[in-house]
């Protein structure tokens, strides 16, 4: 091989190097729902241990809605997935659709008027375990579309739950509540993350309206 195509083809291949994403692709398809008395059992396998602190916590640390399909990036997964009758321009951005909150039951006909939620919030998640993670996990953890991590949420309601956690804030919509607790449980079971007791106690009350 001549000096001259060398120098071409490794060129060529330190371009695929750089443009290649540092996250592989995560799956997209929803795992199955767990069922409440597997919820339990999951609950009763949670480590309990003392909330942590919020000492060097960022968003910017859970680096989320990466591109997951195409010109879609995690966010505007969610709208199309829970979202009905969504169109999207080229920019997969939605221009059309109608969003079911499960949080309080308030269907929507803008995209702007809902958020997406993290169930286990990123600082929750911080405080429970998740300040020892890479930051590639933290980015997995935040853009999670197999696990019931993220949903399309009334955009108020979002900002009320801000960071809390079950014993400090529950979806309005009671009859929510045994999902809102599974799911929880489904999240922080997968992800190795420690609950608090007064949590705990939380998501049992929750689990109790099964």
């Amino acid at each position: 091989m001549s000096r001259t195509r060398a120098l071409v083809l490794l060129a060529v291949l330190a371009s695929v190097t750089a443009c290649k994403p540092l996250v592989e692709a995560q799956p997209t398809t929803a795992a199955p729902p767990v069922a409440p008395a597997e919820a339990r059992t999951q609950l009763a396998a949670l480590k309990i241990a003392v909330r942590g602190t919020l000492d060097g916590y960022s968003r910017e640390k859970f680096p989320h809605w990466d591109d997951v399909d195409g010109a879609c990036d995690t966010r505007e997964q969610v709208l199309k997935r829970d979202g009905k009758d969504v169109t999207t321009n080229s920019d997969c951005a939605p221009k059309s659709g109608t969003w079911l909150s499960p949080y309080d039951g308030k269907t929507w006909s803008k995209a702007s008027d809902v958020d997406i939620d993290h169930l286990v919030p990123l600082a929750q998640a911080w405080v429970s375990g998740a300040k020892a993670w890479t930051q590639q996990r933290r980015e997995h953890f935040a853009n999670d579309l197999v696990r019931p991590q993220l949903h399309a949420v009334t955009d108020n309601l979002n900002e009320q739950k801000g960071d809390k956690e079950p014993d400090q804030w529950k979806p309005p919509l009671v009859s929510y509540w045994c999902t809102y607790a599974t799911d929880w449980i489904v999240v922080k079971r997968n992800y190795g993350l420690t609950i608090t007791v007064p949590e705990k106690t939380a998501l049992e009350t929750m689990l109790s309206r099964c």
